[in-house]
């Protein structure tokens, strides 16, 4: 017996959760009312339970009936600063939204958790399950790292990310990596200003900065092989000019750096600010770079993905799993646990069917839009990992 035909008997209270978390949304790190709703989902389970330190993070972990190694589930919990475009019931109206899929992902590790303990005296080990805020660029995995996540030194890490652009019910992965890096740079261009009437008196940064824009172009087409890619991203450019009649003596520019590399990032952080250095001085300027790095690629253990795909494939059919033939270069701080546990993320595609497939809604979109009907299978394909898992450490062939 799998947990897909007990999902069917709570799909209904998950959805109805997951309803309740995306009209209340919330940011970062500082999530009480969703912590409260998990805790309040959570009551009358035997669950050892820990609430973070430095975050609203839950750590909830169920012992089982037999003697085994743990298996850690994950589910992210934090929204997004957008303020939501769709005419739904549920629709958040605090400027806030769940536009990538965490009230879905909170959801179905709740329902992980309810079908697991009520198998729990079968249970060979325990299922450490992993309520995280701020992996909307926060890093909240590392801070509950940081705070001793891994006590119970899981065997295998698990998670299940929904994508409201793929099609309803299909589960994709992929060995290796799945996800980019991401890293932010910014750069200080100073020149020094002076009277827009006589830009010769002085040295102005702003037909610089357009140069270095396209260097930085030139820089990822030219420099970077295409089989180790990078995606570099200007994301702001301002001034320090207060007046339209004033040349500005400074221009910011920040960029998003994604790369799926160890090796590409580290020749994008040497590389490229000394290229615009360069640059820069031939024009009579000065440049500051400060790099910060933020999420590492997100890597899936290649014997733990075959498992998975093997699972997915028994439980799903093989017509609705897809092995990716390329990583996406968006990012994930489920990376951090990866990086100390072997295991898995997989996608779930929860298109709504009256969207277009052609042009269905962006995630991180205010009109992204996520079926939830398939609420309790995802709870049971979370629980069903887990499981197998378990059992596969205590008969080892």
């Amino acid at each position: 017996m799998t947990f897909l035909n007990q999902a069917e008997r709570i799909a209904p209270e998950l959805i109805a959760l997951r309803r309740t978390l995306h009209a209340e949304p919330e940011l970062m790190l500082d999530l009480p009312r969703t912590q409260a709703t998990v805790l309040a989902a959570l009551e009358g389970l035997d669950l050892e339970i820990a609430t973070g330190r430095g975050l609203s993070s839950v750590v909830a972990v169920l012992r089982g009936g037999r003697p085994g190694p743990a298996v850690l589930l994950r589910g992210d919990m934090d929204a997004l600063p957008i303020r939501e475009a769709n005419v739904l019931e549920f629709a958040a109206t605090n400027g806030r939204m769940h536009a990538c899929g965490h009230d879905l992902h909170t959801a179905g590790l709740v329902g992980a958790a309810r079908l697991l303990h009520e198998r729990r005296e079968e249970l060979p080990g325990s299922v450490v399950f992993m309520f995280q805020p701020g992996e909307e660029g926060a890093g909240g995995a590392r801070i509950m790292l940081e705070e001793g996540l891994l006590e119970e030194q899981p065997v295998a890490a698990y998670a299940v990310h929904v994508d409201c652009g793929e099609a309803l019910g299909v589960w994709s992965t992929r060995p290796g990596p799945l996800m980019a890096s991401s890293s932010v740079m910014y750069l200080r261009l100073s020149g020094t200003g002076g009277h827009a009437a006589m830009p010769h008196g002085g040295v102005d940064p702003v037909p610089v900065a357009a140069e270095m824009i396209l260097a930085i172009q030139a820089f990822v087409t030219r420099r970077i092989p295409v089989q180790d890619p990078a995606v570099i991203s200007v994301t702001r450019l301002a001034s320090n000019s207060l007046a339209r009649n004033v040349i500005p003596g400074e221009i910011e520019i920040d960029l998003n750096i994604r790369t799926l590399s160890p090796q590409t990032l580290s020749y994008v952080r040497t590389e490229l600010p000394a290229m615009l250095t360069a640059l820069a001085a031939v024009h009579r300027c000065s440049l500051e770079a400060e790099f910060v790095g933020n999420y590492p690629v997100t890597v899936n253990d290649p014997a733990e993905t075959a498992q998975v795909l093997e699972w997915l494939g028994d439980l799903h059919g093989p017509g609705q799993v897809e092995l990716l033939d390329t990583p996406g270069m968006a990012s994930e701080d489920f990376s951090y646990v990866l990086e100390k546990v072997p295991g898995a993320m997989v996608f779930l595609g929860v298109r709504p069917p009256q969207t277009s497939v052609n042009e269905p809604p962006a995630m991180h979109s205010a009109t992204a839009v996520f079926d939830d009907s398939l609420l309790g299978q995802q709870a049971a394909t979370l629980a069903e990992l887990a499981w197998r898992r378990l059992r596969k450490a205590s008969h080892p062939v």
